[in-house]
């Protein structure tokens, strides 16, 4: 069977799903925004300078540099930038899921999931007063916590959708055969039928 590489892009996201010696690879790709990474520094500069000015005046420290050096710490915390280039998903046939989380930094943090733990995926809607996203969860055999698949990122439902059919079927094969059972979205691209081991 003939393996495509499917691709979409949606705001600061990019999906790119591809078949490689067996495996389902889904992949969220961030764009990195220069003006994110200039907020950030802004706020690092911003908590130094009023640590610094508190530290340095000859008067002793008071609650007023006390709240000053907290608001900025907040501040800086508000502005930080995270470094994540790409979140992954690697379905593998008869052993289960590998989640991965790649940084700029070149750091790569994983965490897999055998095949035997999976109960099913859940694709949630979380609305707060500001704003609504969605989230992929993975459902375990036997605990009482959630395994969120993108952890930095929250890329919009339209992205998610094939990762969860995927996942979904996945899950409904008992982790054989052909991981990916995906019918044509009229939201989404033409996804080609999945992946089979060679």
């Amino acid at each position: 069977m003939k393996n495509r590489a499917v691709e979409m892009s949606s705001g600061v996201y990019t999906y790119k799903h591809h078949c490689e010696g067996g495996f389902d690879i889904h992949e969220i790709y961030i764009k990195r925004s220069k003006f994110r990474v200039l907020f950030s520094y802004v706020g690092e500069i911003f908590l130094f300078a009023n640590v610094l000015h508190a530290l340095l005046l000859k008067e002793s420290l008071c609650i007023n540099s006390f709240w000053s050096i907290s608001f900025a710490f907040a501040v800086a915390k508000c502005l930080k930038y995270k470094p994540v280039k790409k979140e992954s998903l690697l379905i593998m046939p008869t052993f289960g899921v590998q989640l991965e989380q790649h940084f700029w930094s070149g750091r790569v943090h994983r965490q897999f999931v055998p095949v035997g733990k999976l109960l099913k995926p859940v694709l949630n809607e979380h609305v707060t007063p500001i704003t609504c996203y969605w989230s992929l969860v993975l459902l375990l055999h036997s605990e009482d916590k959630l395994v969120r698949v993108f952890k930095k990122v929250y890329p919009p439902v339209k992205i998610m959708v094939p990762i969860w059919k995927a996942l979904d079927a996945f899950t409904n094969y008992g982790g054989m055969g052909n991981s990916v059972a995906l019918q044509p979205n009229p939201l989404l691209i033409n996804v080609e039928q999945g992946c089979t081991a060679t």
